[in-house]
């Protein structure tokens, strides 16, 4: 077997594993609109992983026909030569007991199990990114998933223990959140500066990577007008502030706290690359609003870059033809754009 010396120098192109998401929704459609693009493989050695019956339903509901070259493992691929779209075919669910846009054990299974396939290569070192159709998380609960979502999932698989954190992008604009899927009266909880200095690390670390040279991070306050000088809290001068001057001393050049409701002006204006926010909303009804056709999902703390859209698995479009495949391009692109640095970074760490 080549080592990864050799491997490295096959193909400067990042090596992107594709999956199909949840084979009950619109994933299988989404990849086959992606991946009919000519422009994808120019960009990454692609590898669609997934069953052969749900590639060719994919590709029918989507009315396109995908070329593609079969391989039987990840260990093949960085000694093919570019130019080709690759399929590595799995056995993952049989077509009649998956019923479309309906959550269930066996699309739950499926997907537990080729997403197991693309971390056991990415912690093999045989690919650079992920970029993962939608899912659902219900189905996966059903099949025994005993996480809250998919990044604590892969965080558990791959071993990780340090701070983790969705980020979200437009693709000139990311955001990235100090609480998430907490209740509200719970946020204030998790304001603290420790947490905030992990965030602006994360996000300003994945800019960097996502090809930003010198990002440009905003914080936004966590109480009406940025607390108004006390008047409607003091998080902002007693824990964000501290935060932000602290981030700022460790080589991190972050401005803020900003008022929530104006921040994203100055970041849609082209006045900051990422903002980030003290809990979900504060950020992501913002983002939505700004392009919800293509916002994306990348998986913040993470050894290797992991992406997906921003939106579900939309079952009630699911079949229909109707799903806008832009979120899942943009994060195509991003996972590229990723991997490839994650590859570039693998390289300098193996070279003499």
């Amino acid at each position: 077997m080549p080592t990864v010396e050799t491997q490295l120098k096959v193909s400067q192109k990042p090596t992107v594993a594709l999956t199909l998401g949840d084979p009950a929704g619109i994933g299988p459609e989404l990849m086959a609109k992606l991946l009919a693009r000519g422009e994808v493989i120019e960009r990454a050695k692609a590898v669609l992983v997934g069953d052969a019956w749900l590639w060719e339903e994919g590709q029918a509901i989507a009315g396109v026909t995908v070329a593609t070259r079969t391989i039987h493992s990840f260990e093949e691929v960085r000694s093919l030569p570019e130019g080709s779209l690759f399929f590595l075919p799995v056995e993952s669910a049989h077509k009649g007991e998956v019923p479309r846009s309906t959550s269930s054990v066996a699309a739950g299974a499926s997907v537990l199990k080729v997403l197991s396939m693309c971390l056991d290569a990415a912690a093999a070192d045989q690919i650079d990114a992920i970029c993962f159709a939608p899912l659902n998380k219900y189905s996966m609960k059903l099949a025994g998933m005993q996480f809250p979502d998919e990044l604590h999932f892969f965080a558990d698989y791959l071993k990780v223990s340090s701070h983790l954190g969705e980020f979200n992008s437009l693709g000139n604009l990311w955001t990235a959140r100090i609480s998430s899927h907490v209740p509200l009266k719970d946020v204030a909880l998790y304001v603290t500066k420790a947490r905030i200095l992990d965030v602006v690390k994360l996000l300003y670390e994945a800019l960097r990577m996502a090809g930003f040279e010198h990002p440009r991070v905003a914080v936004a306050g966590l109480n009406p007008h940025a607390g108004e000088g006390g008047s409607c809290g003091r998080e902002e001068i007693d824990i964000i502030a501290p935060a932000v001057s602290e981030a700022n001393a460790l080589g991190y050049p972050v401005a803020g706290p900003f008022p929530a409701d104006t921040i994203f002006l100055k970041a849609r204006d082209g006045q900051y690359d990422g903002v980030v926010t003290m809990y979900h909303d504060q950020g992501q009804i913002a983002v939505k609003l700004l392009g919800f056709e293509r916002g994306v999902t990348i998986q913040g703390g993470l050894p290797i870059p992991i992406t997906t859209s921003a939106h579900g698995s939309a079952f009630d479009i699911a079949g229909q033809n109707k799903a806008n495949v832009e979120a899942t391009v943009q994060a195509f692109l991003i996972a590229c754009r990723m991997g490839a640095a994650h590859r570039s970074n693998r390289a300098g760490r193996v070279a003499p």
